[in-house]
């Protein structure tokens, strides 16, 4: 056979068992080597690559001092300026004990807002109902006992006054007509007790909304309250909602407390503070204008009576010997306006009288039959019932 010009390379010897020995030795050693340098790398130092001139240092958080604009902003300078006429108020309880002593337990707490440097003090109606002592805890955290001024329940309002023996830190009240939606409102209380006295949250004033509440039309009366979403708690009742400028737009009073409701709080405008806080100061009690008469809008008068009435106010009831009767109106007729305002709706007309004070003269334009009159209302004071 002739040969091709190339050949197999002869084969290899097998390895002998010593050089298998040394292979395995090797591999081992290198295994564990690499073990070595991952375990101990962090504690063995390694050259540091400088860096480029053009890096960039270590990224750190600074703090800077607060400018002087956001120090002042309005919740400081309020909380500064009417957190000190803001008090807390503890409702005390009575007790007598087997032996004829007396004991003391405390029922409630809330807060209140200093309105006279003399010590008299407006809170909620509820803050003190049913109490039979009343403490005041000033801001310094002197504690006074108090005197019960008056109440009003229909605007859960309620005056007291302290005696400190000096002039003590007072609010000041602004214009709560000339609230607008949208504006700051600060709330300043003692939410969940005096160990939170005084604190501050923050919202706006979400709108102005008015209720119409009574057992009887006879009583009914229209409340309007500011609805605001800073946070109103438990305790604060009876505290201040203050606007931008540091005056008391309103004495927060409730805040709707579903699950699935948040922020909405109430509070009593300060124009219905001052009239029910002039009078409770004066007469002890809140002297209310009346007519004397039982409203019936249109549409009610149509569906029960089957009476022709577009507009206005049906007086379903006039009672004989009040105002509206001696000033010769008549049931059955049909008030279309007063002090020349159109009058469609029960609470537009109770609203007016919530205005009005008794002695005061209230012009009525009214229909009877088809013809168009006109007389004048001297209001009376209603009956406390």
């Amino acid at each position: 056979m002739e040969e091709s010009g190339w050949s197999l390379p002869p084969p290899s010897p097998p390895p002998s068992p010593s050089g298998l020995k040394l292979a395995a030795v090797a591999l081992v050693s290198a295994f564990l080597g690499g073990l070595a340098a991952v375990y101990l790398s962090p504690l063995v130092p390694l050259p540091r690559r400088a860096p480029a001139p053009d890096a960039r240092p270590a990224p750190r958080l600074e703090v800077q001092p607060v400018p002087p604009a956001v120090g002042g902003a309005p919740a400081v300078a309020v909380a500064e300026k009417v957190g000190p006429a803001v008090v807390g108020v503890a409702s005390i309880e009575v007790l007598r004990d087997l032996f004829g002593g007396r004991l003391g337990r405390q029922t409630g707490s809330g807060s209140g807002v200093i309105f006279d440097p003399s010590g008299y003090i407006v809170t909620n109606y509820h803050v003190v109902e049913g109490a039979d002592r009343l403490v005041v805890v000033l801001a310094g955290g002197e504690r006074l006992e108090a005197e019960l001024v008056g109440v009003d329940p229909p605007t859960d309002l309620a005056v007291l006054r302290v005696r400190a023996g000096r002039d003590l830190p007072s609010a000041v009240f602004g214009d709560s007509d000339q609230v607008r939606v949208g504006e700051v409102a600060i709330a300043i209380g003692n939410p969940l007790g005096l160990e939170f006295q005084r604190s501050v949250t923050v919202g706006v004033v979400s709108g102005i909304r008015s209720f119409l509440y009574g057992q009887s039309q006879e009583m009914e009366r229209v409340t309007q309250l500011i609805q605001t979403d800073a946070a109103i708690n438990p305790g604060n009742s009876g505290g201040a909602l203050v606007n931008a400028a540091g005056q008391v737009i309103g004495i927060n009073t409730f805040k709707v407390g579903e699950l699935a409701v948040e922020g909405m709080g109430f509070a009593i405008p300060s124009n219905t503070v001052r009239r029910v806080v002039d009078d409770l100061v004066r007469y002890g009690r809140v002297r209310r204008a009346y007519m004397g008469v039982v409203f019936m809008e249109a549409a009610q008068a149509r569906e029960v009576l089957g009476a022709r009435v577009d507009q206005g106010l049906l007086l379903a009831t006039v009672e004989v010997g009040q105002p509206a009767h001696a000033a010769g109106l008549r049931q059955g007729d049909v008030i279309l306006e007063m002090d020349g305002t159109p009058v469609d709706r029960t609470l537009e007309a109770i609203r007016i009288l919530e205005e009005r004070r008794p002695g005061d003269r209230v012009r009525v334009r009214y229909r009877r039959g088809q013809e168009v009159r006109e007389t004048v209302v001297t209001l009376g004071e209603r009956p406390s019932r």
